[in-house]
């Protein structure tokens, strides 16, 4: 797949995503998350996530193994994993970790910075804050869906630049609409409007 550079920001190594997915989660807050398709570049500044884990973790996709929806979870890092939830919507998530170990960062909100003309058709509204203000909404503000599963964001139309900016406190609270696995604190936020849930 074409590498597109990326406008103002050196996008994130393989090396960043093969780190323990808590630490590349918590480390992802502030950066930008880029799509250039065919429509338009979209970017926004990361507020929210979740990570996942694998056999450990009984709220996670991977938790009792691999399958041909969650293979893409078990590495390598670095790669976009799509899945589609509740008949309807799509989630993106990052993957991470060492190869083999299935694990990955849902990234739930973002700060909408490029594209918003876009990103408003997509969704059906101008409300800015509304745009990209959950795992499901971002996925169609950015135009993520099943294509896209297993999507290279080293070297592919999608991507995360290096360049960190963080607006306001961070906090690590339980993760959001988990039976299993919910009361790990494994949800890494940004205080302030952009966030989907308490912030």
């Amino acid at each position: 797949m074409r590498k597109v550079s990326s406008p103002g920001s050196v996008r994130l190594t393989r090396r960043f995503y093969s780190r323990e997915t808590i630490e590349v989660a918590r480390a992802l807050l502030g950066r930008t998350l880029y799509h250039a398709s065919a429509e338009g570049t979209t970017a926004g500044r990361i507020v929210e996530v979740e990570a996942y884990l694998g056999s450990v973790d009984p709220g996670s996709h991977a938790f009792k193994g691999p399958t041909p929806r969650n293979r893409i979870m078990f590495g390598p890092a670095g790669y976009l994993y799509v899945y589609f939830t509740y008949g309807m919507h799509y989630c993106a998530n990052v993957v991470t970790g060492k190869e083999g170990a299935a694990g990955a960062v849902l990234l739930r909100a973002v700060e909408p910075l490029i594209g918003l003309d876009l990103m408003a058709e997509r969704r059906g509204t101008d409300d800015k804050r509304l745009l990209a203000r959950g795992p499901a909404r971002l996925s169609q503000a950015f135009a993520f869906g099943r294509d896209h599963n297993g999507l290279d964001l080293v070297d592919g139309p999608a991507w995360v630049g290096r360049t960190t900016r963080i607006k306001g406190e961070i906090r690590q609270t339980p993760r959001i609409g988990l039976k299993p696995g919910m009361d790990q604190p494994w949800r890494f936020v940004e205080k302030g409007p952009w966030a989907s849930g308490k912030s």
